[in-house]
């Protein structure tokens, strides 16, 4: 377990639940990827997750992760849907393993294919399964996934055990950027009954009532994305920070 992991945990002992803020850079410029992360953490998040599912230009990436680290000091993670989201000078990356997608690509050939430049940048990875729901994002899309019906929180439960016995240290829950539906709190809480690690949950978490949800079913870091494109978010996102305590 790397400095960057190591450190999420200290900080799930300490604070409860946490907050990791969302950001695109396809979707912000830089001035507003770093105005964003600066108002997100003074509003109590505890990281800032980089990434997005079809970002294409690592140029952009890497500006973006370079400015952020140099204005904010909490963790800058990458969050990447392919190998054009690698960047050297993020703290840590969060090595994902799409297992619910019908495409070999990404469940272990971008992997493959993107692990020898983490290897020689020195990039600490963080072994994580990841598994989405439902059919109607973008992520959802672009993975290729068999989505799980929300009345069958058991088959996301083999799923969470087989990514626990593979050795996978995080697991990501994800609904998708601007689902229609969101993670049953009854799915979560049964994932959270089997696996030990870092639970990661997001999308559709906007209000703090959703948050309060999903930090009492089991989460360990909520991740907050579409909120942040929301005028006055950083109101909002104080009382989601209130809300997960």
């Amino acid at each position: 377990m790397g400095p960057t992991e190591t450190r999420l945990h200290r900080l799930r002992q300490h604070k409860g639940p946490l907050i990791a803020a969302l950001i695109d850079p396809e979707e912000f410029t830089l001035v507003k990827a770093v105005e964003t992360a600066e108002k997100a953490i003074r509003a109590g998040a505890s990281l800032i997750l980089v990434g997005g599912s079809t970002i294409s230009d690592q140029g952009r990436l890497d500006a973006t992760v370079r400015l952020l680290k140099h204005h904010v000091t909490s963790p800058v993670v990458l969050f990447p849907g392919g190998v054009t989201g690698i960047s050297k000078h993020a703290d840590a990356i969060l090595f994902s393993s799409l297992l619910n997608s019908t495409n070999p690509y990404f469940i272990i050939g971008a992997q493959a294919i993107g692990s020898m430049q983490i290897f020689q940048e020195k990039l600490e990875a963080i072994p994580m399964g990841y598994l989405i729901f439902g059919n109607t994002t973008a992520a959802a899309f672009i993975g290729q996934v068999n989505g799980f019906p929300p009345s069958k929180p058991e088959l996301a439960v083999i799923y969470a055990l087989a990514a626990r016995h593979m050795g996978m240290r995080a697991l990501y829950l994800e609904a998708g950027s601007g689902a229609a539906e969101t993670i049953p709190a009854r799915t979560i809480a049964a994932v959270r009954k089997y696996f030990d690690g870092l639970l990661i949950v997001g999308g559709g978490i906007t209000s703090p009532e959703r948050a309060k949800e999903v930090s009492k079913a089991g989460a360990d870091i909520l991740v907050i994305g579409n909120l942040l494109q929301t005028p006055n978010f950083d109101k909002t996102l104080r009382e989601v920070v209130l809300a997960t305590k």
